[in-house]
């Protein structure tokens, strides 16, 4: 049985300005992907190495004078005919965009990383918060790499606040939850655990296997190795980001989205501190979005 992502963001733009980014093809290569090609009402494809490859088709375009908009896409990725649908609510001079995307392989298959549809759910989680930074006029952060047999995933983001600050974003399970989105257990020294939902929920914490406090941390987990460190910037932190040790037959991009979408809510944490974030409530506590069985 396959399962539908749904997730929904609120953009601080009209809906005008997020369908222009939605639907003219140099807005979709600023936050989708750099090889998109679009020119609707026919055609809206995306590709190359920011993308977990597979063809698309426009199935629908609605474009209503009420203001009602919204975008059908049929996906053939994995093996499946799935189907990717974009809606777009005005509210005030705000807009809700709703994302829906069919034949998610559900939680355990993701990770595991079972495959490209098992990295559906953070494919687009980091999509949404590209399209938000995008049309509200911030930076685009790290992209993701599709290319086969890559043995290190590395990103590296300007985060404009105070070093200290960021690093304890970073290791204050307080303060984690609030840019990450879910709770997460922490014990900040060599030997001490970092269980995503909590010790009591997770079964396979990663273990710290090395801190130097407001510099750097590197964490174990089983089948891969998380890495953060922290510099001094002119105009904040520069934080690298590198997850090394994986087998590069099976690299977890899916793992590797959801760092990078965490990265976003980590820049806007500090640099929009009085701004609420981003997601609208969902169908899973404590993640952006959810799921519906089909």
């Amino acid at each position: 049985m396959s399962e539908t992502v749904r997730l929904a963001v609120r953009a601080g733009v009209p809906v005008e300005r997020v369908w222009r980014a939605l639907t003219e093809q140099a807005e979709v290569r600023a936050w989708l992907a750099e090889e998109a090609e679009v020119d609707l009402p026919t055609r809206f494809t995306f590709g190359g190495r920011q993308s977990p490859g597979g063809e698309q088709r426009v199935l629908a375009v609605v474009d209503g004078a009420a203001g009602d908009r919204g975008l059908t896409l049929g996906w053939d990725v994995g093996g499946e005919q799935t189907t990717v649908e974009f809606r777009l609510v005005a509210e005030g001079g705000s807009t809700q965009v709703h994302l829906a995307q069919s034949h998610f392989p559900g939680w355990e298959a993701a990770v595991a990383e079972e495959g490209v549809l098992a990295w559906l759910y953070t494919f687009w989680v980091l999509a949404l918060c590209d399209l938000v930074d995008h049309v509200e006029g911030r930076e685009v952060g790290p992209r993701p790499d599709f290319t086969p047999g890559l043995a290190e995933f590395r990103a590296e983001v300007l985060i404009r606040a105070p070093r200290p600050e960021v690093a304890a974003s970073l290791v204050e399970p307080e303060r984690y939850e609030r840019w990450f989105g879910a709770k997460v257990d922490i014990e900040p020294w060599p030997g001490g655990r970092f269980a995503m939902g909590g010790a009591d929920l997770d079964p396979s914490p990663g273990q710290v296997a090395a801190d130097e406090r407001d510099r750097m941390m590197r964490i174990a987990w089983v089948r891969s190795t998380h890495t953060w460190e922290l510099s001094d910037a002119e105009e904040g932190t520069t934080l690298v980001v590198t997850q090394s040790g994986f087998d590069p037959d099976h690299p977890p991009h899916g793992e590797w989205s959801g760092w990078l979408g965490g990265l976003a809510g980590l820049r806007r944490y500090h640099e929009l501190p009085n701004t609420p974030p981003i997601w609208l409530p969902g169908d899973v506590p404590g993640l952006p979005g959810g799921m519906l069985t089909d």
